[in-house]
């Protein structure tokens, strides 16, 4: 059965320099108060390895009094080894709690750390990274840490411990005997790892075939309409056929390298250790050499061989643990924006909602070659209502980025309540304004923590007047435990328009300055497009309102229509002032929009 594949397995390694030991030793400033638990931990762990190297010459002892037929010893040294084998059970007990408990306080404190400084990266780091590459390094990444931490470091120790003292051991027992072994056993280990690893991605690969095979069948039972539409059974059972075929042949190769390995174990390791005992012997008949010493020399054999393999494996770990840490402090070196998190803000200072772009022009960092918006002069009165209306990548969503200071201009100013946004603190901004967006993410709890998340500390009498003016009250009513109700995960058990009156709800409850629909019910039917425009006229009411729209009949009303098209205002006016414009843009979306109807 071939090996399950880990997700830590396909990490890179770092290579272990100077530069790479001083970034990964960063990891212990999140240690606090539990370093002693560390140090500690390597006491035990050198109590461990001591104790383990006690006993190969114990158990020679033990049969030396059988040589020497010194039988009085017998009890005595079998108590001793008693007592020995205790205290490495003990040892052994405190030095794995100290390094679990050290390590998972450490990654704890990590953990927050790389969380809380994620949270508040700007909206310029995230466009440029993927979801999945982040969460794998929160997931993924130090899971090899913790790994590493726990166990990796502790047994790379050990055996280095018990390479070294085994080796002196040898050399006290027997010179001649050791240097044969030196120069046979390490050896023996250490391609015996080499071909292991070799194996392990013959097994990785009949793993990854298999996959490709399941992802053919998913896709087919998925798209199943489409395969009989198309009359393509034939060729689907091709695909597969072709699939599996891979499969078999790659898991006949890993077969042969199987066999290969099972012979090379059987005659070169056990070889060696067969080459040891005979020299061993042949010492022993000239008096160079006891039984009872081949013995614990066979034993101290065993460990070191053990043991060199055992450091190349854990060696492999720790390089990735390396680039593990260095991915994580990746994200730790990042630029944060400056924000006021340090407590749930509860008196937040209001501000009026007057908002003035004055000859506003951005380029996002990543197209630099893409100016998106050019001189942009736009005014919003306290409690106006701005509908901005244009044709895709006009620059609409951008110009709500800047307001939401996701970016700043990079030239001309953007003025709230006539002083410069950058005066503002961003969580003081950020707190005076709400958004509505047309793809509403609920989180997977209840419909009573999705509407709070406006405001966390709100009772729940809040939470249900929130919901009364975003018309959700009559839907929350009809679930059996109401607010309590479970929304799934992105909110997946509510419909469409309900998670819009959660999203509305929310908005209602943080009672903004500034309130962003962006193009709020643009993906709903009518009914429910009714019912969620509703809720929304009622909330618009006395805040200045930030409206993208590209259905046209909803901004009708609005105080002011804003027509964007390449990054630049084409025209300004409320909806009867621009339809009487000849050869207008917005006349002619309208016009266009009411003729598709």
């Amino acid at each position: 059965m071939a090996r399950k594949v880990k997700e830590t397995d396909d990490l890179p390694k770092a290579k272990v320099n100077k530069t790479s030991l001083k970034k990964a030793l960063r990891i212990f400033y999140y240690t606090g108060k539990h370093k002693w638990k560390l140090y500690l931990g390597m006491f035990f762990l050198l109590l461990t390895g001591g104790t383990a190297l006690v006993f190969p010459m114990m158990l020679g002892d033990l049969i030396k009094t059988v040589e020497v037929k010194d039988y009085d010893k017998i009890n005595t040294i079998g108590l001793y080894l008693i007592v020995i084998l205790s205290l490495q059970s003990v040892f052994s007990y405190f030095r794995i709690y100290l390094f679990v408990n050290y390590t998972e306080n450490t990654l704890a404190g990590l953990r927050q750390a790389v969380y809380a400084h994620l949270i508040t990266l700007p909206m310029s780091f995230f466009v440029q990274q993927r979801v999945g590459d982040l969460n794998s390094r929160m997931s993924a990444d130090i899971s090899q840490i913790q790994d590493t931490l726990t166990t990796t470091i502790a047994e790379f120790l050990r055996q280095f411990m018990l390479i070294i003292g085994g080796i002196i051991f040898l050399l006290f027992l027997s010179p001649k005997l050791t240097l044969m072994m030196l120069g046979i056993v390490p050896v023996v280990a250490i391609a015996a790892v080499v071909f292991g690893r070799f194996i392990r991605k013959t097994s990785k690969l009949v793993q990854e075939k298999i996959a490709e095979s399941n992802t053919v069948i998913e896709e087919t039972l998925q798209g199943i309409v489409n395969v009989k539409a198309f009359a393509n059974e034939f060729f689907e059972n091709v695909r597969y056929k072709k699939s599996t075929e891979e499969i078999v042949k790659n898991a006949i190769q890993g077969g042969k390298y199987r066999g290969f390995f099972a012979s090379f174990i059987i005659f070169c390791l056990f070889g060696a250790i067969v080459a040891v005992i005979w020299y061993g012997i042949n010492l022993a008949s000239q008096g160079q050499l006891l039984i009872s010493e081949l013995f614990s020399f066979i034993l101290y054999s065993a460990f070191v061989g053990v043991s060199f393999g055992g450091v190349a494996e854990l060696y492999a770990q720790i390089q990735k643990a390396i680039g593990s840490v260095e991915r994580v402090f990746e994200i730790l070196d990042e630029k944060p924006e400056i924000l006021e998190i340090n407590t749930i803000q509860t008196n937040v200072n209001r501000i009026e909602g007057n908002v003035r772009f004055d000859e506003v022009a951005f380029t996002y960092p990543s197209r630099k070659e893409i100016q998106v918006l050019k001189n942009i002069t736009l005014t919003a009165k306290k409690g106006e209502t701005i509908a901005i209306v244009g044709p895709s990548g006009s620059g609409k969503s951008t110009l709500i980025g800047l307001l939401l200071r996701f970016y700043d201009p990079e030239k001309g100013t953007l003025y709230i309540d006539d002083k410069d946004a950058k005066e503002y603190s961003l969580t003081a901004l950020r707190n005076n304004m709400a958004i509505v967006p047309q793809d509403v993410l609920l989180f997977g709890g209840t419909i009573k923590e999705n509407i709070a998340y406006g405001k966390p500390n709100a009772t729940i009498a809040e939470i249900a007047e929130a919901a009364r003016k975003a018309n959700a009250l009559e839907f929350i009513d009809t679930f059996p435990e109401k607010f309590e109700t479970i929304v799934g995960e992105r909110g997946i058990k509510l419909s469409g328009g309900q998670r819009q009156r959660i999203a509305i709800a929310r908005a209602v409850l943080k009672d903004p300055s500034i309130l962003i629909l962006d193009e709020a019910t643009s993906s709903l039917d009518s009914e429910s497009e009714r019912v969620v425009q509703e809720a929304l006229d009622k909330l618009m009411v006395g805040r200045t309102s930030f409206v993208i729209a590209h259905r046209l009949s909803t901004i009708r009303k609005a105080d002011k229509i804003v027509v964007i098209d390449k990054g630049a205002v084409r025209e300004v006016g409320t909806h009867e002032e621009l339809m009487h414009l000849d050869n207008g843009m917005y006349r002619s979306l309208s016009n266009l929009q009411t003729q598709l109807a």
